[in-house]
């Protein structure tokens, strides 16, 4: 059993709130949920969506095809009228949205109580019960019986899990400038900052965000900063500076498409170069790319322990599909403690003695470069000590599929039951080593960018080219959805 259910609409219409208490819900029921948002750039009007997929199976992406649409304007059931399977169940009629809520949970077999309890968690109660309560007794229909299982899953998406990292490694001090779609983590850490002892401060730019950011580091702060691509082009004089003052410092860099402007309320996977070779210079850097929340979790944490060890800049690589979708998830994430290893002396951006001086002397010059050069086996040793790669599907298969980041949710979905394996890359640098793994597969490659970035970073790491045929690559800014993925992958397979 698998459902997709869209809430459409305008902007301030509701769609956000109907899904998560319906996610939440069923996530309490034992059931697996996976949902996605789709928004325009603009405060009111335009047409907002978001799709819910449920299953008593593990789901981690939607479908092209609907179940069940639920519309809050007019416009909702013609702008998504190719995407609805033929026995779709159409809720309409311009009704107060909770008056939705009450006919979803009937139409879905869910006891009114459900619904009260979750309306009990928002405002407006009286006003909410009573459309919520008109809506369910009005329904008619039963396309799902939902029953109680056991469960010890929670729903989360990959903003609170980059928070949560954070939380947990005992960051200090957050720095933003508000961008899409890197926001959601400023606000998540905004929340509770007294509660957690953490400094939230929004400042006027990238430039003095990432500056301020420093200048907590180098007083033994642990300190972060969070952008996307336009705001982080802004920031690599600085990132060069952590590199050569040995500042540890943490990056969210939440990608979406671009150049320039791009499209700011959409996905991407375009900037794995630009977190791997901004910044002028030779200096070492990590770079992590989580594929959901539970690893976005583990990953900040990692990211915070080795900036520590190694007083070095850690990037950790999203994206929008991966900040504002919610993930049902089963496991706790695993952390590790990491210490404070900056103190209060003189920092330069220039070459400098061993107490902060600036110098030209080449000797010292030679020693400051060979000094950071060693930091990178140190790093690659440390880094075997965590999972730089996972391995899923049939493990015995000719047939390899490699991705990395938001991409694994679809991919996950999209191989179960074909004769596939799939290599999901967490380490972009250092990258893991992988080429045993390469050797003999045929090779199919999932990335939502026009280019194949991690294909050409296989390539430089290992030798191993992947044909052009086997690129699958989506770039139009949304993300890959189960179904389509799935013949994608079966017409490449061998």
């Amino acid at each position: 059993m698998r459902l997709n259910i869209l809430f459409g609409g305008e902007a301030g219409q509701g769609p956000n709130i109907l899904t998560n208490i319906l996610g939440k819900a069923l996530v309490k029921r034992g059931y697996y949920v996976f949902s996605s948002r789709d928004y325009q750039s603009v405060i009111r009007g335009g047409h907002n969506f978001n799709v819910l997929t449920f299953s008593d199976e593990q789901v981690y992406s939607n479908d092209g095809k609907i179940d069940v649409l639920v519309a809050l304007d007019k416009k909702t059931e013609d702008i998504h009228k190719k995407e609805l399977k033929k026995d779709v169940c159409i809720l309409k009629g311009n009704e107060e949205n909770m008056h939705y809520a009450g006919r979803l949970f009937k139409l879905l077999g869910i006891k009114f109580d459900v619904l009260e309890n979750e309306l009990k968690k928002l405002g407006r109660f009286e006003e909410n019960l009573k459309n919520a309560k008109k809506g369910f007794e009005e329904e008619r229909k039963e396309i799902y019986k939902v029953s109680q299982k056991k469960t010890n899953s929670y729903f989360a998406n990959g903003s609170q899990g980059i928070s949560k990292g954070a939380i947990e490694s005992g960051l200090d001090v957050y720095y933003a400038y508000p961008m899409t779609p890197a926001t959601p983590v400023l606000a998540e850490l905004a929340k509770d900052n007294i509660k957690n002892n953490i400094l939230v401060l929004e400042l006027e730019s990238e430039i003095a965000v990432v500056n301020a950011a420093v200048g907590s580091a180098i007083t033994g702060a642990k300190a972060m900063v969070g952008t996307s691509g336009g705001g982080f082009d802004l920031m690599t004089e600085t990132l060069s500076l952590t590199g050569i003052a040995e500042v540890p410092l943490v990056i969210y860099l939440s990608q979406r498409p671009g150049p320039g402007t791009g499209v700011p309320t959409y996905t991407s996977q375009g900037d794995l170069n630009l977190a791997r070779h901004s910044g002028h210079g030779e200096f070492q850097r990590v770079v992590l790319a989580p594929g959901n929340p539970k690893e976005a979790e583990e990953l900040t944490n990692q990211a915070f322990y080795f900036s520590q060890k190694f007083k070095i800049p850690v990037i950790i690589l999203g994206d929008k599909h991966l900040a504002e979708s919610f993930y049902t998830l089963t496991e706790k994430a695993k952390i590790t403690k990491s210490e404070k290893s900056t103190f209060l002396r003189r920092y330069s951006s220039y070459e400098a003695t061993g107490e902060g001086v600036a110098t030209d002397e080449a000797e010292i010059i030679n020693k400051n470069i060979e000094a950071r050069k060693l930091k990178e086996p140190r790093i690659k040793k440390e880094a075997k000590k965590f999972k730089m790669f996972k391995i899923h599907g049939n493990k015995n298969s000719k047939n390899l599929v490699v991705a990395w980041g938001s991409t694994s949710g679809a991919i996950l979905d999209s191989i179960k039951n074909l004769d596939c394996e799939f290599l999901q890359i967490l380490y972009i640098e250092p990258f893991p080593e992988i080429k045993k793994k390469l050797d003999g597969k045929n090779i199919i490659l999932i990335e939502n960018n026009s280019t194949g970035q991690l294909a050409d970073l296989i390539a430089e790491k290992t030798g191993i080219f992947i044909e052009d045929k086997n690129k699958i690559l989506r770039y139009d800014g949304r993300p890959f959805l189960c179904d389509e993925l799935r013949e994608e992958i079966k017409r490449r397979l061998r």
